[in-house]
């Protein structure tokens, strides 16, 4: 008299797949791949939309710093404050016209 032991479920479950589960074995690996591809692609997305959004707000800072920096050099460089300036602080005055030498390159 033998004894007969129960099949194993997973080592039918495997018979199964190796024998006539070809198919539906690849399909479910293609499926997974696929899927965890397209977890991949968006977190990459969402990653480089938010550095696009950083950059983008980092380009407006320095914008706005460029006006005002314009706003500063053409406040600084008018005509008639460095004039002041120069006769204020420098005690510069303008020369005469018979002082002034004229210089002719050649």
């Amino acid at each position: 008299m033998t004894i007969q032991t129960p099949p194993s479920l997973p080592r039918a479950i495997w018979n199964d797949l190796s024998s006539i589960g070809k198919l539906p074995l690849l399909l479910l690996v293609l499926i997974f791949a696929t899927s965890i591809g397209v977890v991949l692609t968006t977190y990459q997305t969402r990653g480089q939309i938010t550095q696009r959004d950083n950059l983008l707000e980092s380009r407006e800072k320095l914008d706005s710093q460029w006006r005002n920096l314009i706003l500063e050099e053409n406040a600084l460089a008018e005509h008639t404050r460095v004039q002041r300036i120069a006769i204020k602080d420098l005690d510069m005055k303008r020369p005469d016209s018979d002082k002034e030498v004229i210089v002719n390159l050649k």
